[in-house]
């Protein structure tokens, strides 16, 4: 009896060890609780993602180049992985197309130092009509067009969202084949032409892209002007998501940065100056974005340029200054943003200008606060710190200070305005027109 309860208790406690090293299992196998899939995969998030180096003579780079072949190379491997890093190496890469941006892929360069310049562009006349959807141009001078290069086909009648962007695959003689279908009609009655110009970096139909420390150099003078609709140095076309942080576009023969028909994009601590057009140009439905501690200067129109549709956006701590129209532009169906804490001065014409729309397409309910608005106007002597136009309504204009000769305009058919501590230093601090 006694030999019976000895081997049961060595039996209890080989059973008690047992169980006691089943409920400690090797760390890091199982799944911990707050682990997660991703929303459009079957797996959860990774830590060390796919990584690709480029540069010139770089011995640590993975590729070997200076222009947007070896760029694209490996922004085209990394997505292929589903996405990850770009590192481009400083130094200057000549760009004949755009580097194709693809979803969750982010290039990132050394702030000043990784350079992409828009290679020389050349025009020429078509030699017959583009028709649409046709996916090839004939040119009266082909020399300078290249298969692989970036190319742009417009008219007379054809500028914002009817121009079309696209690369050249092929050549027969004068005639190229490109990339995407003509989406209007290019007449030769109409000065039809074709130019290798395009976006320098660009993004089609893509999320979650992030440009980071890049500059651009868009050659202003050795190339025709590209609208902003639908090119830019840096520009997006339903890029959802795209972060672009510590980038710089100078002297772009068009818009220093676009983004059309992209929600929830952030740009925060660039610089855009010396471009031909728009200094940022956010547009064509654009939702909730995020422009912050950037610096639009020496371009030649609007710093910041809010385009149709742009809505529930914090523009802040930025800085617009000599830019050859308004510091700021907000117009059609751009509703409930906030725009706080900038700088606007030396502007051409008014510092904050709100443009002539009849009520369904004003920019009602922005709120602008604590910004400093001052001495705008050189080529408009009554500029005003703030203009209001069309019958916008809902504003709040909250402690603002202005220096100006005329601070706040408020045209004839606006709606209501709040003003609410607001500093103005002007030989005329309100012009309220309403009811007049």
């Amino acid at each position: 009896m006694r030999n019976c309860r000895r081997l049961c208790a060595v039996f209890v406690c080989l059973f008690a060890a047992v169980v006691t090293s089943a409920a400690a299992p090797p760390v890091g196998v199982s799944p911990n609780p707050g682990e997660r899939q991703l929303p459009d995969k079957m797996h959860s998030a990774m830590t060390d993602l796919p990584t690709i180096r480029v540069g010139g003579t770089d011995t640590n780079a993975d590729i070997i180049g200076t222009d947007n072949r070896a760029l694209q190379a490996a922004v085209d491997y990394v997505a292929n992985l589903g996405g990850g890093v770009v590192v481009v190496a400083p130094g200057q890469y000549l760009m004949r197309d755009s580097l194709h941006l693809r979803s969750h892929v982010t290039v990132r360069g050394t702030p000043g130092k990784t350079i992409l310049r828009k290679a020389d562009g050349i025009a020429s006349p078509l030699a017959m009509d583009g028709d649409y959807g046709e996916e090839q141009i004939t040119v009266t001078d082909p020399a300078g067009f290249t298969v692989g290069g970036g190319v742009t086909v417009w008219d007379t009648h054809s500028g914002g969202f009817h121009t079309t962007v696209a690369r050249i695959t092929g050549r027969r003689g004068n005639t190229f084949s490109i990339s995407r279908p003509l989406n209007d009609d290019y007449e030769l009655s109409e000065k039809a032409q074709a130019a290798t110009v395009f976006p320098v970096i660009s993004g089609s139909e893509v999320e979650g892209v992030r440009l980071d420390g890049l500059t651009v150099d868009g050659n202003k003078a050795a190339n025709v002007n590209l609208n902003g609709c639908r090119g830019a140095g840096i520009y997006f076309y339903r890029g959802f998501g795209a972060v672009i942080d510590n980038c710089t576009v100078h002297d772009f023969n068009g818009d220093g940065v676009s983004f059309q028909q992209s929600n929830d994009v952030t740009v925060s601590r660039c610089t855009s100056e010396n471009n031909a057009g728009l200094g940022f140009h956010p547009g064509s439905g654009s939702q909730r974005p995020t422009l912050s501690d950037c610096t639009a200067r020496g371009n030649g129109e609007d710093g910041l340029f809010l385009c149709w549709r742009v809505r529930h956006g914090v523009f802040e701590n930025n800085l617009l200054e000599a830019n050859g129209r308004y510091g700021i532009s907000i117009g059609h169906k751009d509703t409930d943003n906030l725009l706080r804490r900038n700088t606007v001065r030396g502007n051409a014409e008014d510092g904050v200008f709100f443009r002539n729309e009849s009520y369904p397409m004003a920019g009602h309910r922005n709120r602008l606060e604590e910004n400093q608005i001052e001495n705008n106007g050189a080529k408009a002597k009554d500029a005003a710190g703030i203009r209001v136009r069309g019958e916008t309504a809902g504003l709040v204009l909250k402690n603002n200070q202005i220096r100006q000769s005329v601070g706040i305009r408020l045209d004839e058919k606006v709606g209501e305005v709040a003003l609410e501590g607001n500093t103005v230093d002007a030989a005329t601090p309100l012009d309220d027109r309403r009811g007049k």
